[in-house]
């Protein structure tokens, strides 16, 4: 198989931590930086300007006599090193100065590459730009130090530098390229709009939706990137199919999300971290609702994007509603509904009880929320909370917790990571209706917490293939069936994984929670970076037949 001798990969979230795709990125780094030692070099956008990038270490030696040409050539660009493991090179560039060449760009794009601009709005003008930028940094280091002895991929990663794949592919045909789409722009679209996907998925025409969905320009740059480039892939098997149907064109290959495991703490260090965790979270609950919780509670969660229907957040409150009545749960429960909202600020009265370190026996008000919201009245998982009169009564054998914050461990109630939090954890919930894969699950069984979720999702597929068949909660991971209509099924199907594991044994129990373990192994980058290498094969012999 051909291998590149160079590789520049780029992303709306490389030293830009947004979403998932932060964590694709960020933890595959390593295993090619120790492939190919700092010959992988990431592109991101330089949000910050001025202020110091948290996540990126600047470093003005780095291929100096190279910035400096770049800087004559108008070019803004940092060099420097993600703050990752591996710290692979990475680049931050600055795209504000082609804004006023955009009509003439999205021109050029239209006439080689039919890519439709005209119905642009919000994030695309931004996302364009910046794309565009960064293929003229590329090409620029490539007429510098590189030439055509050298095998060179360019691999974008979502619609957003889907415009840095096409200008590469006209100015430098010798490029190999690949695009990743992690999820399709329509498909999350008519997900997040209430239509059912999937028993219509063959019905839809991506274009046709495109323009009932106000997405025509999106849609054109992510379509029209999925058929020009050299190699184009997704992220799952059930996006596979999206991809076919709504972009019209076969993925060729399908990408699995990997990770590593560095970030899990081990031994003695783990039991401590769980420790201080279930504390957090119970001292949390227990000061919100002023309810006496036994250290036994089952701790659930759900976490991930404030993405009401698709993250399955809907599911999981109805499930917590149905759990509350049934007679077979033989323990308390705190569940945990982790996603951002629009935070006003954390509540000063759930900090000054925490603060106190006394147990407390009565109810704040509104004791179903950590932090105060500034829309509080318009806020899904609140006014669904009141529908179903989830108010954590004294009594109530379920308490539901909305909090609505990033857990970056500043936040002002929890002031502890995500990572830090998740494994306090006994179960985790992510019922997805729409998840290309899905990382919030597999990070869980990782730090040995068994997870709930559904064959919607790339992880539940995947690990119903590895189990041979449908995974139970007893292998780490119990999958649930999900269609456009089963919601009901759904709910009870995660009430009753609940209750079933509350009646489990400290023995069981733990074999649950090692087989969540084991069963994350078998994600690691070390077994999935194969995949790379095979689209990496794939576009440089493709390329190399273009350019014959």
């Amino acid at each position: 198989m051909l291998f590149p001798d160079y590789i520049f990969e780029t992303s709306w979230e490389v030293c830009n931590k947004v979403g998932g795709i932060y964590t694709v990125l960020s933890t595959r780094a390593k295993t090619l930086q120790d492939k190919i030692k700092d010959h992988i070099i990431f592109l991101g956008p330089d949000c910050w300007q001025e202020t110091p990038s948290p996540y990126f270490k600047e470093d003005k030696k780095l291929f100096a006599a190279w910035q400096q040409q770049a800087a004559s050539e108008g070019l803004a660009v940092k060099v420097g090193r993600w703050d990752v493991p591996g710290e692979p090179i990475a680049m931050l560039v600055d795209f504000q100065s082609y804004f006023a060449h955009k009509d003439e760009i999205y021109a050029e794009l239209w006439v080689y590459y039919h890519v439709d601009s005209l119905h642009a709005y919000g994030d695309y003008d931004e996302s364009a730009m910046f794309a565009y930028a960064t293929a003229l940094v590329v090409e620029s280091f490539y007429r510098f130090y590189l030439s055509e002895k050298d095998k060179v991929v360019f691999h974008a990663n979502e619609w957003q530098t889907g415009f840095a794949a096409l200008v590469l592919q006209h100015r430098l045909p010798q490029i190999a390229s690949i695009f990743t789409t992690h999820a399709t722009g329509i498909g999350r679209s008519i997900a997040g709009n209430n239509k059912p996907l999937y028993e219509y998925l063959w019905a839809y025409n991506g274009d046709q939706m495109a323009s009932e969905l106000n997405m025509e320009s999106k849609h054109s740059i992510e379509k029209q990137t999925a058929h020009y480039v050299d190699c184009f892939t997704t992220v799952s098997d059930i996006t596979a199919t999206e991809c076919k149907e709504l972009l019209d064109k076969p993925v060729d290959l399908v990408l699995p999300n990997g990770f590593e495991n560095d970030f899990v703490p081990k031994g003695a260090t783990f039991t401590k971290k769980r420790k201080a965790a279930r504390k957090r979270l119970l001292d949390v609950a227990n000061a919100l609702t002023g309810d006496d919780i036994q250290d036994d509670a089952l701790i659930v969660s759900t976490s991930g994007r404030y993405e009401f229907r698709n993250k399955g957040i809907d599911v999981f409150i109805e499930s917590m509603n149905r759990l509350r009545f049934d007679e077979n749960l033989k323990k308390q429960v705190v569940a945990f509904i982790e996603v951002p909202g629009w935070v006003a600020g954390p509540r000063q009265d759930l900090v000054e009880r925490l603060n106190s370190g006394k147990q407390f026996d009565t109810p704040l008000e509104k004791p179903v929320l950590t932090h105060w919201l500034h829309n509080m009245d318009h806020d899904n998982v609140l006014n669904m909370l009141s529908s179903l009169g989830i108010n954590n009564a004294k009594g109530d054998k379920v308490k539901v917790i909305l909090l609505p914050c990033y857990l970056t461990g500043d936040d002002g109630i929890m002031n502890m990571s995500y990572y830090d939090l998740v494994l306090g954890n006994d179960l985790c919930v992510y019922p997805s209706y729409y998840e290309p894969w899905g990382y919030t699950p597999l990070e869980a069984i990782a730090f040995k917490v068994p997870c709930i979720t559904t064959d919607l999702a790339g992880f539940g597929l995947w690990a119903n293939t590895e189990k041979g068949k449908y995974s139970e909660i007893e292998d780490g991971v119990k999958v649930l069936h999900r269609t456009d209509y089963n919601y009901s099924e759904v709910a009870d199907g995660i009430k009753d994984t609940i209750a079933c594991y509350s009646c489990f044994t400290k023995t069981e129990v733990n074999k649950c929670r090692s087989n969540a373990e084991k069963l994350s192994r078998k994600a690691l980058w070390s077994e999935f970076i194969i995949y790379y290498e095979q689209a990496y094969d794939i576009a440089l012999k493709k390329a190399a037949a273009r350019n014959k």
